[in-house]
């Protein structure tokens, strides 16, 4: 009776799904059946490196066309690809192929941040597209920062990018007295505490501030590119110098690009040292969102 063979294993004797490849092979062997990494392991590394290097900006490559390129079995392909979309770095969608997925950030609470920093020390560039820089009155924004109602104020209002994709519309106040150098400051790709330091003399020592989840208006949505019923994370912030308010600033974060994170060391007390620092909205205060 003949012997029945064992089925080739996935981790080293894959053999090409198709002798025609339908995309030109990588210009250097990345796989290896020699090593002792299972091939799927070997194939998620390489693309895990491409999608790195930015090689795979919206979409990958299809299951056929990836199988064919590197010599594998269409498994081990799904398997690198399950691993990808459990790591968030591709989502599957039925009848559209597999998408890469944007970069994502995490946003530290208790203590002052630039999100210019917080996206370039990933690897990003970030970048604004500057909507308005402008003086000009604004009595609300001028209470909040101490001022009298007609009080002269610099407007700036940026969409900030993080590599080509919009992450936040940012729109700052601060008083005229101290902050008139700005009108002058190309904010295309820089951090704006930062020009407040070199042209203005001051840096914010000490601030508050609130986040809450929004549904964003259409024009803001539409500047973000986000869906009807996306949230995203509004932030409220006051920053002073020297015990004066300088800023009162409000950002529109993309809530499926940002997350927020806090840290405690440890033996910290579970009771709560800020009880104010919690604050719950009545649930009569809230508004259904719009149908549209």
């Amino acid at each position: 009776m003949p012997s029945v063979g064992r089925s080739p294993s996935l981790e080293h004797r894959d053999l090409p799904a198709s002798p025609a490849p339908l995309r030109a092979a990588p210009s250097r062997q990345v796989l290896d059946r020699q090593r002792p990494e299972p091939l799927w392991q070997q194939l998620l590394e390489d693309l895990r490196r491409r999608l790195d290097d930015g090689e795979f900006p919206d979409r990958l490559p299809t299951e056929a066309e990836l199988t064919a390129t590197y010599g594998v079995s269409r498994q081990t392909v799904r398997e690198a690809l399950r691993r990808l979309v459990a790591e968030g770095r591709l989502a599957r969608r039925r009848g559209r192929g597999t998408a890469v997925r944007p970069a994502e950030f995490a946003q530290p609470v208790g203590g002052l941040f630039s999100l210019f920093h917080l996206i370039e020390a990933q690897g990003v560039p970030q970048t604004n597209q500057v909507l308005a820089l402008d003086r000009r009155q604004d009595p609300d924004a001028a209470a909040a920062l101490g001022r009298e109602p007609d009080a002269p104020l610099v407007y700036l209002e940026r969409l900030r990018l993080a590599g080509d994709q919009p992450l936040a519309l940012d729109r700052v106040w601060l008083p005229a007295e101290i902050a008139e150098p700005l009108l002058e400051v190309d904010f295309h790709r820089t951090a704006l505490y930062e020009e407040l330091a070199r042209w203005c003399g001051v840096r914010p020592d000490s601030g508050e501030e609130e986040i809450r989840p929004v549904l964003p208006d259409p024009l803001d949505r539409l500047r973000l590119g986000m869906g009807t019923r996306q949230a995203a994370l509004a932030v409220e912030r006051r920053t002073f110098h020297q015990g004066r308010a300088v800023e009162r600033r409000r950002i529109l974060l993309r809530g499926d690009r940002i997350g927020i994170v806090a840290r405690w060391p440890q033996g910290t007390s579970p009771e709560p040292a800020m009880p104010a620092s919690l604050r719950l909205t009545p649930l009569e205060l809230l508004d259904d969102p719009p149908d549209e």
